[in-house]
């Protein structure tokens, strides 16, 4: 141990002016799918966690100052199952030393100390001291096991020196010089970064990471393979090119755009949603522009006024915009709700083409599942989101599924009558899915944990009675077995997969399940990889799981905004996994985790990335745009003839809160 005199990190935070360390001040959910940068200094750190319950309440983190030292603060009293942290370092370190100075300023409750052997915030070794004792405690997904502790007194006015030497599987933790236990485990053999983390408010001074000049050479070669690796895999996949920018003006949003066939031809057109909040946050947003232009940026109609404003973009929610040839012209149409009416709107002038007044909310409030103050703001509905289904049984579809927030959804028909209501006892969630499970020709409705017939009767429930499912994913995507089966994404529910009874058939609690897509990932594997993302409490972790829902691995990659969706990216039957636009933490990642093709450092907008066959020749392009430009990437070898055409999320039924799934044909969907 003596030997270890490489310093990989050594900290004091006297770079860091005194103040707050870089945080979102909205404390919302735009980072599920927005990719955002905390303004400020954060050196070489990282704040892996948020939560909602931050609101108004500042920074999780200050820098304060005291006899020309500067520490590192830690301000929330947080429950046990989320642990605010800063990170630094590499998953690649192992067999280091770790040194923390720290006190704790409330000797009551809680717990603080460092992170170690760190391959993800939900996957760490935690030293701390807690209740008058000093443990070490391996924390992983939503559980968190004491490996070992011991009695260890100490008060709000001490600096203690806490070190932690990791040799292979054995953990010697020390205070202030003196051994305290020895621990065996295999998650010192990972190693991993380092941190600090606290649960209530506790002050750090101090943090070194040593390791022997034997083990800094190793690391340096595990670094050169890693980046040899990752060219080598990189060289594989035709590289990004840019093939457009379009100015945005003053009608540029977040990710409330939609893409369509507005002149009816096989060009594809845009159209911008702004919206304004109304009440209380994302409850009950209202539309107030939206804006159709072809891919060169030019206007083809506008309704409402657009702004500038960023507020009018940022939104943790879905609009009620879709783009689709609702009467069979030739011709999408803009089918969206405004200032409590359903219009649809001629795809070539914004001219209304039809509309109604959206239902009363004719309930009694306390009734209703999540609405503000318990009062239903508006007489009519104002609607959360939109989707386009067939519960008519029609040869193509042709209805419209509304709801509110959390709890009724309503079936229109073409003519924008009301066919069925549902108020639910379960939350909606964000975006239901319409699909037929039993071949009758009619979609069925998977309505958060509630399945619905065509005609808005519950089918059944899922044992599932809290938070709300983000995102589903049908399909037969199990090696082996034929069965149509959903995945979802529930929040602190985790993931799910569930067969058509409402079975779950496998679960894991990864924290905030947010996100979820499937793809054929892995080429050389039978059926089709599952990819995952949470977002609340300990964000951005990437899971990956084989077809029957087998953890295959999981990673961190520092950065929110995580899409994970499919791309066809090369036209070989294979997918990618589009991250977010970031130069170096962003791009497409392929099924090992291997960043396969990077985004240029070309001054591109990073806000938004989505992916969409804008050429026609089958492949997916990448579309990246903030409020100010939209840019588009296809790839350098484009366009290719007879390449492989994949099945995806249909554009007509956009959402933010849309599991994505990348299949060969249709007969991977359909009953």
């Amino acid at each position: 141990m003596d030997r270890r005199t490489v310093e990989l990190s050594h900290e004091d935070f006297m770079d860091f002016a005194i103040g707050e360390f870089p945080y979102d001040p909205g404390h919302t959910a735009t980072g599920e799918y927005h990719y955002l940068e905390n303004e400020g200094y954060c050196g070489r750190w990282y704040d892996p966690v948020v939560s909602y319950t931050y609101n108004g309440s500042g920074a999780s983190w200050i820098v304060t100052e005291e006899a020309g030292a500067h520490y590192m603060e830690q301000m929330r009293i947080m429950p046990k199952n989320i642990n605010p942290m800063l990170i630094t370092g590499d998953v690649l370190w192992a067999n280091y030393t770790v040194n923390v100075r720290m006190r704790i300023l409330n000797t009551k409750m809680g717990s603080a100390g460092m992170c170690l052997c760190c391959q993800n915030t939900l996957n760490t070794l935690a030293f701390v001291l807690e209740n008058q004792t000093a443990k070490l405690v391996l924390r992983y997904k939503e559980s968190s096991t004491v490996l070992k502790e011991t009695p260890f007194a100490y008060s709000c006015d001490e600096f203690h020196l806490l070190t932690a030497y990791c040799d292979n599987d054995n953990v010697i933790c020390c205070i202030d010089g003196q051994e305290l236990f020895a621990v065996k485990c295999e998650q010192a053999v990972k190693g991993g970064k380092v941190g600090i983390t606290a649960t209530m408010p506790a002050q750090f001074e101090l943090l070194t990471v040593l390791v022997s000049e034997e083990d800094s050479i190793k690391l340096n070669k595990l670094k050169d393979e890693y980046n040899r690796h990752s060219k080598e895999t990189q060289q594989k996949y035709p590289e990004m090119k840019l093939y457009k920018k379009i100015d945005l003006k003053n009608f540029g949003t977040g990710r409330q755009v939609r893409f369509g066939h507005l002149l009816g031809d096989d060009r594809w057109q845009i159209v911008l949603g702004q919206c304004q909040k109304r009440v209380d946050r994302d409850a009950y947003a209202h539309i107030s522009c939206v804006t159709a232009i072809d891919l060169d940026g030019n206007i083809i109609w506008q309704l409402g006024e657009p702004s500038t404003s960023y507020a009018h973009g940022k939104i943790s929610a879905d609009l009620p915009l879709q783009v689709y040839d609702i009467d069979d012209d030739g011709f999408d149409e803009v089918i969206t709700a405004r200032n409590g009416e359903i219009l649809v709107l001629d795809g070539r002038s914004g001219a209304v083409k039809k509309r109604a007044k959206t239902p009363f909310s004719d309930d009694d409030d306390s009734t209703l599942i999540g609405v503000p103050y318990n009062t239903y703001a508006f007489e009519r509905i104002n609607p959360d989101g939109m989707r386009i289904a067939n519960f008519s049984g029609k040869k193509r579809p042709s209805d419209i599924l509304i709801k509110d927030r959390y709890c009724r959804v309503f079936a229109l028909d073409n003519d924008l009558k009301v066919m069925w209501k549902f108020r639910s006892d379960k939350n909606t969630g964000h975006f239901p899915y319409a699909i037929d499970i039993d071949g009758d020709g009619k979609d069925e409705l998977l309505c958060g944990y509630n399945m619905l017939n065509s005609d808005g009767t519950l089918r059944w429930t899922m044992p599932v009675e809290i938070d709300h499912i983000d995102e589903i994913v049908p399909g037969r995507f199990m090696a082996g077995d034929n069965a149509l089966y959903f995945a979802v994404v529930a929040g602190t529910q985790g993931f799910m997969i569930v067969d058509t009874n409402g079975k779950i058939k496998v679960r894991d609690y990864i924290g905030h399940a947010q996100r979820v897509s499937v793809g054929n990932y892995c080429p050389d594997k039978a059926g089709f990889e599952l990819c995952v993302t949470n977002f609340w409490g300990h964000q951005g972790v990437v899971y990956f799981y084989d077809s029957t829902g087998k953890p295959m691995w999981e990673l961190e990659n520092e950065k929110n905004g995580n899409v994970i969706t499919p791309v066809n990216w090369k036209g070989d039957g294979s997918d990618l996994i589009l991250l977010n636009a970031h130069p170096t933490a962003g791009g497409l990642i392929d099924g090992t985790g291997t960043r396969a093709v990077l985004f240029p450092d070309d001054g591109h907008p990073t806000m938004c990335a989505e992916c969409i066959d804008i050429f026609g020749d089958t492949r997916d392009e990448i579309v990246v745009w903030d409020y100010h430009s939209m840019w588009i990437y296809t790839q350098a070898d484009n366009p290719r003839k007879n390449v492989y055409k994949p099945v995806k999320y249909p554009h007509y039924n956009a959402s933010n809160y849309r599991g994505e799934y990348s299949f060969p044909n249709d007969s991977y969907i359909t009953p």
